[in-house]
């Protein structure tokens, strides 16, 4: 009889990084502009994410 060849294994594919909780993946979070002597609220930008940097995977993952 023929002896028995054996494939290697594959490997599993990498997990997904976990997602930022602030911006949700990301990378932006909104923030209130505010004008006027009284710093009225009046709108929302976009601004950089302060958790994860802008790159929107949880650091602490």
């Amino acid at each position: 009889m023929a002896t028995r060849t054996t494939k290697p294994k594959k490997s599993p594919a990498p997990d997904e990084p976990a997602v930022c909780q602030p911006c949700g993946g990301t990378g932006n979070v909104p923030t209130t502009v505010r004008v006027g002597r009284k710093r009225r609220p009046v709108g929302q930008q976009d601004g950089l994410c302060l958790n994860c940097l802008g790159s929107g995977t949880n650091p602490d993952a």
